[in-house]
């Protein structure tokens, strides 16, 4: 009896040390994609991602990309940044979605209707203080369900923190 006692405790530690095992190498793997994702996102877009902060937002209309140079001096990253976005709103508007898939590794969600329906969705480049944004707006409601699951994909890839919500308010 006591044999089988210790025999099922070995166990069910050895089951726990792979389980910890197998959870911390889950980890060091989605932290080495997403840092493999910046290093291609830093090479494609033109600009240290540690200098800068993105920021995904889903309107009733559709959406915005934000990007800012961390620091208000930092007029490299912000004149990067508005020749990356001036560049990305023009390919978006043709259907080019190159970009993305190339920092991503795979056609984000919602590209293919994006791609399907660029006519009826319009990209709109601002210049920002520190920056820039590109605003996204359709009123086709297909249209609009691809920007948000494209822009949902954004924020969980970049971790960004933004509400995968629809921001009601009007603010973005």
């Amino acid at each position: 009896m006591r044999n089988r006692m210790y025999a099922g405790l070995i166990a069910v530690m050895a089951l726990t040390v792979f389980m910890v095992q197998a959870q911390q190498q889950s980890k060091d793997t989605k932290s080495m994609s997403h840092e493999e994702m910046n290093k291609r996102g830093d090479h494609v877009m033109g600009f240290d991602h540690t200098k800068t902060t993105h920021h995904f937002r889903l309107t009733p209309q559709g959406g915005a990309i934000e990007i800012t140079a961390n620091a208000a001096e930092d007029t490299a990253s912000r004149d990067q940044i508005r020749s990356h976005l001036g560049h990305i709103s023009k390919m978006f508007a043709d259907g080019n979605f190159n970009a993305p898939m190339l920092i991503h590794e795979q056609t984000p969600p919602g590209v293919p209707v994006m791609k399907k329906l660029r006519s009826e969705i319009e990209y709109r480049f601002e210049e920002t203080q520190r920056g820039a944004t590109i605003r996204i707006s359709t009123s086709n409601s297909e249209a609009l369900q691809a920007i948000h699951e494209f822009l949902r994909f954004q924020i969980k890839e970049h971790q960004t923190g933004d509400s995968l919500e629809v921001d009601k308010t009007g603010r973005n």
